[in-house]
């Protein structure tokens, strides 16, 4: 659309005010796990890619855009050479990408030095896979970074991308960031880079880690409450950070972005079965029963799932197995995050008062932050059930390695009578070790060895295994790279 370019120059210079010698401002002093990955991908690009950030909405894709171009300009990259443009934006938006181009250079003469594009929501750019494409084979001297909260299913149907980007995929907060962000005055735990380093503990490296850890739990709980989303991590009230999530992704993705960028009409009918996914967070997916339920075809509520998925609202697990196992099995349905379950349904504090809500909750968080801490060493996880329908939460699958994971977040210990599930698997798979995720900081430290196995089973606090989750994935994304086991 023919859009006067004053009033593209208009919105492009509220969004670039270092054309102008004035600073970004009300940028915040932390950074998120991903940047220094982010940040070398858009300096210095390890092959000619452009690199996408993708992520669900307020995750903080464009803080981490900004931040990145803050640095830039420290690092004494010319002011005219960066263009942040935001194709959310109506002007732009209906501009498209060769007008805002063009009106960027002429206001904006080019600088020696490569050039810096920086382009938010750029699923709304029109054909934006053929034209990032083209950029990446013909236009050498150009760093592209652009950003999408639903770009796995946009891709389809258009010119193939691969090897002409590469993804980071930014979750939200772990928990290690989040109490980061909040500045709260807590005793660091000791380091710990790899799960498998707790088998060589002693007895009292487990009970200074509990100790230290006690005050984190509290604050664990809240973290369940607000999510890991950074404007909920930091207002005042836990009720409003639960209004704040549930306003995001029922009006901005369910209602809003669902429409303008896959068409659906019927948004009604998505969004009870958004809400009926969160009833069941963490539960094996009866297709049959949720169709009954919500009385829609199993072939709609099948796309729905896939564009929840897409939009980076869920996690799917398919059962563990091979061919046949996996094809007449069904699904395990996670949230990606424990917050928005109890923020779309509005419970407040009342997740710490049901036993049961609150160890699924604790379960989505345990998987967010194994997913974030290994998504960089193409890690899959599956669930498993056997034969006498004992069932093993999660498993993880790196490489030539299966490393299974229970959640038993209750006020008891936990023993081997309480892991049957756990004990079949390894005996049948010949799994050498696995883990139990508990609540109490006194069910820590390893359990006696399994009869007739050489599999060691180490039980962890949902606290310290976030805690330490995120804390090595912050190493990582510094640049400190190591190729841990699990």
């Amino acid at each position: 659309m023919n859009v006067p370019k004053e009033e593209i120059l208009n919105v492009l210079a509220q969004f670039n005010p270092w054309w102008r010698g004035e600073p970004l401002t009300d940028l915040p002093n932390w950074e998120r796990a991903a940047f220094h990955l982010f940040y070398n991908w858009v300096q210095q690009p390890p092959a000619p890619r452009a690199v996408l950030l993708s992520g669900a909405r307020q995750v903080g894709k464009t803080t981490l855009m900004l931040q990145a171009i803050n640095k830039l300009l420290q690092s004494g990259v010319a002011p005219a050479n960066l263009l942040y443009a935001t194709f959310d934006h109506p002007i732009l938006k209906l501009a498209g990408m060769d007008a805002v181009l063009k009106a960027w250079r002429e206001r904006e003469p080019r600088a020696p030095g490569p050039e810096y594009l920086f382009l938010d929501e750029a699923h709304f750019i029109r054909d934006w896979g053929t034209w990032v494409k083209h950029q990446v084979d013909f236009v050498k001297d150009r760093r592209i970074a652009f950003t999408g909260s639903a770009m796995p299913l946009v891709e389809a149907g258009q010119e193939s991308g691969v090897g002409r980007w590469h993804t980071i995929r930014l979750s939200t907060l772990s928990f290690y960031e989040y109490l980061h962000i909040k500045n709260l005055p807590l005793k660091e735990l000791p380091q710990l880079r790899s799960l498998r380093e707790l088998f060589s503990w002693t007895k009292s490296d487990f009970l200074r880690a509990a100790e230290i850890g006690a005050p984190y739990v509290g604050h664990f709980h809240e973290y369940l409450m607000r999510g890991g989303f950074p404007q909920g991590a930091q207002v005042e009230s836990i009720t409003q950070a639960q209004r704040l999530l549930r306003e995001d992704i029922i009006d901005k993705v369910l209602k809003r972005d669902m429409t303008a960028l896959f068409g659906v009409r019927r948004v009604l009918e998505l969004e009870h079965t958004f809400l009926y996914l969160c009833l069941h967070d963490g539960g094996i997916l009866d297709m049959t029963a949720l169709c009954a339920s919500l009385q829609v075809k199993r072939q709609t509520a099948q796309n729905f799932i896939e564009l929840l998925e897409a939009t980076h609202l869920i996690y799917r697990l398919a059962p563990f197995g091979y061919g046949k196992e996996i094809l007449r099995g069904r699904f395990k349905i996670y949230l990606a995050d424990p917050a928005i379950a109890p923020s779309v349904m509005l419970k407040g504090k009342s997740l710490l008062d049901d036993p049961s809500a609150l160890g699924v909750a604790t379960e989505t968080a345990v998987l967010k932050h194994l997913s974030a801490r290994y998504y960089a060493q193409n890690i899959q996880f599956s669930y498993w059930q056997g034969k006498r329908q004992h069932e093993v939460d999660l498993i993880a699958h790196m490489g030539d390695q299966i490393i299974p994971f229970e959640v038993k977040y209750r006020s008891q210990q936990t023993g081997l009578r309480d892991l049957k599930g756990l004990i079949e698997l390894c005996q049948q798979k010949r799994i050498d070790r696995g883990y139990v995720v508990t609540k109490s900081l006194d069910d820590f430290g390893p359990l006696p060895a399994l009869p007739d196995s050489d599999s060691q089973i180490m039980r962890i606090p949902a606290p310290l295994i976030c805690y330490w989750m995120g804390e090595a994935e912050l190493g990582i994304g510094a640049g400190n790279q190591h190729h841990e086991q699990t």
